[in-house]
């Protein structure tokens, strides 16, 4: 199994998780959200954090951005995806805020513009999310900046992600196991899926998980997933389509907690006695 590098960590097999907060839109167009997130991913021990972009009116039509659509920024689509966005400014502010934390941050791009906007930010990598995956263009455009790649499956058949695939080619790339709804229930999530990529795929596999709680996760790692992507938030109940499927601060840092123990409860599968046993043993085994 191929190992790629993000940043200054190796991601694949025998490396410890990655872990990716996804801030996305759960910022609220706030750079102070933002900061706040920011603070609860590393303070949770996450590798990164990641945010989504998208130039409205090269993503959605005239028609979907007229559409009624009460916000806190207004009475239409626009204005609510608008409101939704950060700035250049904003990204600078984000940029330097999270070198000052320690930790890594990236972005989804939803449109070919979106991926020139973060040339100047020097990322470590571009997420491709899976409304994108079957979008040849974004896919090749990507792929032209020579970062590695993360690609999400959710929404997708299996001839679709061995399409993208090919496009993108297995260098550099890592492929998350998705499911596309917010929250996903149990019987969507499809955790034996991760298994499966494994045998077909020779890039890196991870899991990019919109459930609640974090039990899948946590068994998506023990099941071989190098790469966790959980949806964080500073409260559930905020505005936005992604809060309640997201993590609040104390159930994420369980998570990453929980995961970052879970090589050394794996052990080497090689049956011993330890130490520690031997005085139990000592007590409590019964001689013929």
């Amino acid at each position: 199994m191929t190992k790629i590098k993000i940043g200054n960590r190796l991601v694949g097999d025998g490396e410890p998780t990655f872990f990716i907060a996804e801030i996305g839109i759960n910022n609220n167009g706030s750079i102070d959200i933002a900061k706040e997130l920011i603070d609860v991913a590393a303070d949770a021990g996450c590798d990164a954090v990641k945010f989504q972009k998208r130039t409205i009116d090269l993503v959605y039509t005239k028609e979907e951005l007229d559409k009624p659509r009460e916000s806190p920024w207004g009475k239409t689509n626009r204005e609510q995806k608008e409101g939704l966005e950060l700035g250049e400014d904003d990204y600078k502010k984000i940029d330097k805020y999270c070198k000052q934390k320690k930790i890594m941050w990236l972005a989804s791009c939803w449109d070919n513009k979106s991926v020139d906007f973060f040339d100047k930010f020097n990322l470590p990598c571009y997420k491709i999310p899976s409304a994108l995956l079957t979008h040849d263009e974004i896919l090749e455009y990507t792929k032209s900046k020579g970062k590695p790649i993360i690609l999400s499956t959710g929404m997708s058949t299996m001839k679709q992600i061995h399409h993208a695939v090919n496009v993108l080619g297995e260098d550099d790339l890592i492929i998350l196991h998705c499911t596309s709804t917010y929250p996903s229930a149990p019987n969507e999530i499809n955790l034996k899926m991760i298994p499966k990529y494994k045998e077909i795929f020779s890039c890196p596999i991870g899991y990019s998980g919109h459930e609640t709680g974090v039990f899948s996760s946590a068994a998506a790692a023990v099941m071989g997933a190098c790469v966790i992507e959980r949806h964080i938030t500073l409260d559930r109940a905020m505005y936005g389509s992604d809060q309640a499927a997201s993590l609040g601060p104390p159930g994420l840092k369980r998570l990453v907690r929980d995961i970052h123990v879970i090589p050394t409860i794996m052990g080497d599968g090689v049956k011993k006695v330890y130490e520690t046993e031997i005085p139990i043993m000592e007590k409590l085994r019964r001689k013929n």
